[in-house]
């Protein structure tokens, strides 16, 4: 009899690895595994984690074969190149589209029931990928998608009006890459419309916070880059909105985040995957109603949709 939580990690890298150590800290799941091409990395991933558990929640955390993903409740997918300095996710594309179609139905075939969370960039393409070569439900894959964007805009704005990041909802929509758009219209501050809280804070103060909405969207446009720039790689933020999809999926917390999933009809966009706000449970990932967009923000949002789908129909997959 099965129990506790299992989670396998595809790719052991930077940011498998970093995801493992985050999971093993949280304690959610009794059994991690670490899968990759490269066997004595996973080994020694999985030496170093196990090695201090004495002192956190206890895990069995280990590294197997394809095979061993065998039960698990959430695969992850890591698997593939890393962008590098000066690099777009769209760079990647068919490389890591050739490494999905190799490698992806062979492991759908040990886990047909898991939830699979793909990381890997451009995980839009990378996620329409897995459902068009794997037979596995559009429920039950779905992408990181723009969940990191959107922190990175949270903590912007959190950080401009001196609030903390869990008084402000703000979503970023579309590709998670360069043509991504914020729906500033759904943007709010404790409650309040973004614009409506700036016109109190400007009525109320001789020094009211400076926002230039451009620059904003620029910095979550590069702020991945830079980071990449700075320190060579991404991996701890990536890590942390991959534990959170995790907590939704393993506690059933009907959670409205935004991840990349397969659209069918919504704002009129059709066979690609990108992100909108979807409700995330232990069943997997659900359609909710879609909130309604100004005409200037709906066509950014097209755009990327489009900008999409002239990638996808330029790759062979």
């Amino acid at each position: 009899m099965k129990k506790g939580n299992k989670i396998s990690i595809l790719g052991a890298g930077n940011v498998g690895a970093t995801i493992a150590y985050t999971l093993t800290l949280d304690g959610m799941a009794s059994e991690i595994v670490l899968v990759d091409i490269n066997t004595n990395k996973a080994k020694g991933e999985a030496m170093d984690i196990i090695q201090g558990t004495a002192l956190c929640q206890p895990v069995n955390i280990h590294y197997g074969e394809y095979s061993d993903v065998a039960g698990s409740d959430i695969v992850i997918v890591t698997i593939g190149s890393a962008r590098k300095p000066g690099q777009t996710r769209i760079d990647l594309a068919q490389g890591n589209v050739n490494i999905i179609k190799s490698v992806m139905p062979q492991v759908a075939k040990y886990a047909p029931d898991a939830m699979y969370v793909v990381v890997s960039n451009p995980v839009d393409i990378v996620t329409y990928t897995i459902l068009k070569t794997t037979g596995l439900s559009e429920s039950q894959v779905f992408g990181s998608g723009t969940l990191l964007d959107s922190s990175r805009l949270r903590e912007i704005l959190a950080s401009k009006v001196g609030i903390s990041t869990k008084n402000v909802h703000a979503y970023v929509f579309g590709e998670h890459g360069d043509t991504s758009m914020i729906p500033w219209s759904l943007t709010s501050i404790a409650g309040m419309p973004l614009n409506n809280y700036l016109n109190g804070v400007r009525n109320k103060t001789s020094n009211p916070p400076e926002f230039n909405f451009a620059e904003i969207e620029k910095d979550v446009h590069t702020s991945g880059a830079e980071v990449i720039r700075l320190k060579g790689a991404t991996y701890y933020a990536i890590a942390l909105s991959a534990r959170r999809i995790c907590e939704c999926i393993l506690r059933d917390t009907n959670t409205v985040v935004t991840l990349s999933g397969m659209l069918h009809g919504e704002y009129g966009i059709e066979d690609v995957c990108l992100s909108l706000p979807f409700i995330l449970n232990g069943s997997g990932l659900h359609k909710m109603e879609m909130p309604e967009l100004p005409s200037e923000e709906l066509d950014k949002l097209l755009l990327s949709a489009n900008t999409l789908k002239s990638t996808i129909a330029s790759l062979d997959i």
